[in-house]
């Protein structure tokens, strides 16, 4: 857990109108308390603590503070804890707040934006988490206004997150910036032997019967269950799919879809993987012919630039940030497919033609390997990252 102290500048009480000169780069990183928590991985975990690792690498002093709590559903203790985070960093100190932990406490981080200089990082707008109910979506929703028209800048992790934060909550563009995460661009996954008719380095899969795999928290929001339901249409098809991501987010849903997965008489060929993270996540990618996210609601989607990295293809629901993630090949082929979301059929179509048609599968493997080819690294998002926050620092009258 992160100490109270600010990450530094000196301080002015009394002086409203001083300018602060700091001798250093200096950001204090506010995160939720599961940021590390291996039982439920996620892809804002993964980017607040690659922000930590990249950002000194340019020259920034990071000061981390994890902040217990459930959130956005803190308690008592949670929120006093920010709160002593913030009261306690001296005037004029520079923090990025993951928006889990801020957009849920407005009435806590809104008083201090007045004398803090405050960036909201926001992974996912809260009101989007589906199975909300109206009433609580509301609450949500007018929190994290409060907080993002409070705070000096708001950074997202998509350009369509950018426009839809700017429109829905009245923000002005110039203080919204975007710093799309990156992907570890490594070598292709195993089973990259040539494919007659294409470049060498182009992957031809696992191999047998075709292997699909699901990497996300098993929630409403990733829509597993209208995956089920579309393979349980292809069910003559031969397949394997495993679901990898947390199952203690909604254990409700998890028993929900193995009741599901049960009813379709799938057991021996979806398999609720539970969560993974390095090596074990990597070797998911490895031994998978395709990824699918049947996505409800997606700022941005990391597991498709993670697949893609490697080589995989992707197919998604067009929702949200998620196309942006998917992205195109140099030579605007889709490296994979795109079906609207919360349309069990359209899926099911497109799950059906990827298997049964080898011509889509090899159209698919070659786009995704050049698509591979465009990724950024992650050391572009630090240096989005870092200009955001300079941008924040010269902002506020500061030396550079």
């Amino acid at each position: 857990m992160g100490g109270r102290s600010g990450p530094g500048g000196a301080g002015r009480a009394g002086r409203t109108d001083a300018r602060v000169a700091a001798p250093e780069r200096a950001v204090g990183v506010v995160m939720p308390g599961g940021v590390d928590d291996p039982a439920a991985p996620s892809g804002g975990n993964v980017y607040d603590r690659r922000v930590c690792r990249d950002l000194p690498g340019l020259g920034w002093r990071v000061h981390e503070h994890v902040v217990a709590g459930d959130w956005p559903r803190p308690g008592a203790a949670g929120r006093e804890e920010l709160a002593r985070v913030l009261a306690g960093a001296a005037d004029g100190s520079l923090f990025l707040l993951d928006g889990l932990v801020a957009c849920a406490a407005p009435d806590v981080v809104v008083p201090e934006a007045e004398r803090l200089r405050l960036a909201v990082l926001v992974h996912l707008p809260l009101a989007d988490e589906t199975g909300l109910g109206s009433e609580r979506a509301a609450v949500l929703d007018a929190g994290e206004r409060r907080t993002l028209r409070a705070a000096a800048a708001v950074v997202t992790t998509s350009h369509w997150a950018a426009g839809r934060l700017a429109a829905h909550h009245g923000l002005d563009p110039d203080r919204v910036h975007v710093a799309v995460p990156g992907a570890d661009i490594g070598p292709l996954a195993p089973g990259s032997a040539p494919v007659a008719g294409t470049p060498r380095d182009v992957p031809r899969g696992t191999g047998g019967d075709p292997r699909l795999l699901c990497v996300a928290s098993v929630t409403p929001r990733k829509g597993q269950h209208e995956l089920v339901g579309a393979l349980a249409s292809v069910a003559d098809l031969p397949w394997s799919c495993s679901l990898v991501g947390g199952l203690e987010q909604d254990p409700a849903y998890v028993d929900r879809l193995r009741v599901l997965i049960t009813r379709y008489g799938l057991e021996e060929r979806v398999h609720l993987a539970g969560p993974r993270s390095g090596p074990g996540l990597n070797a998911a990618y490895a031994g998978a012919d395709l990824l699918v996210l049947a996505s409800r609601a997606e700022t941005y989607g990391m597991a498709a630039t993670e697949a893609l990295a490697r080589g995989v293809p992707v197919l998604a629901t067009a929702v949200g940030g998620l196309p942006e993630a998917v992205g195109r090949a140099p030579d605007g082929g889709v490296p994979g497919a795109l079906v609207p979301p919360d349309d069990p059929a359209a899926l099911a179509a497109a799950l059906r033609r990827w298997l049964a048609e080898p011509g889509e599968r090899h159209r698919a493997k070659v786009a995704a390997r050049r698509r591979r080819t465009a990724l950024d690294g992650w050391e572009s998002t630090a240096r989005s990252l870092a200009k955001a926050l300079e941008r924040l620092r010269l902002d506020s009258g500061e030396a550079a």
